[in-house]
């Protein structure tokens, strides 16, 4: 009996510490990478504002091949809708570009249906560092209901390597081209 009482303690902490902690953290989190880029700010930009390009460079994408997608409008322009439906890893959502600033900014919301409910904007933005060089900055900035904002404590390196990988596949395909 001793045992069992001292094997729920534990278990009881386990879930009790994280809870705890949450109470202190911030609900928002803000993650974002970068990458220079041996292109003209103008073919950078012209690529990445057509969320479609996505399949190609994107990490989350690349997570399931066989992945459901459905498009609403007209790519590259505001409103246009990315919806996908994939597999546990990838899971379930949508992102719609809410607003382009033309040659500098993407302003994408992306809404997460499964496997959690969210809502994120997701900002690419091009800056042009010479003549045949542009930087691109890849964000994801949301906000996590306690107790999920736990999570936040990780978002960083687990999102943040994501973007890496994406931009670093963007950066090999555009400079292949």
């Amino acid at each position: 009996m001793k045992i069992v009482k001292k094997i729920m303690i534990v278990v009881l902490l386990i879930v009790a510490i994280p809870l705890v902690i949450a109470l202190f953290l911030k609900k928002e989190y803000f993650i974002e990478r970068e990458v220079t880029i041996n292109h003209p700010k103008e073919k950078v930009f012209n690529y990445v504002k057509h969320l479609k390009n996505q399949d190609n460079y994107s990490k989350w994408v690349r997570m399931d091949p066989a992945m459901k997608k459905d498009f609403r409008g007209t790519d590259g322009t505001v409103g246009f809708v990315y919806a996908w439906d994939g597999n546990k890893d990838a899971g379930k959502g949508e992102q719609e570009i809410k607003k382009i600033t033309e040659g500098e900014r993407v302003d994408v919301e992306v809404r997460f249906k499964k496997p959690f409910e969210g809502i994120a904007s997701a900002p690419i933005v091009t800056e042009s560092i010479s003549a045949n060089q542009t930087k691109v900055k890849w964000a994801m900035k949301g906000k996590s209901a306690y107790p999920l904002n736990f999570m936040n404590l990780f978002m960083d390196n687990m999102l943040g390597k994501d973007l890496e990988t994406s931009l670093a596949t963007l950066k090999g395909i555009l400079e292949k081209s």
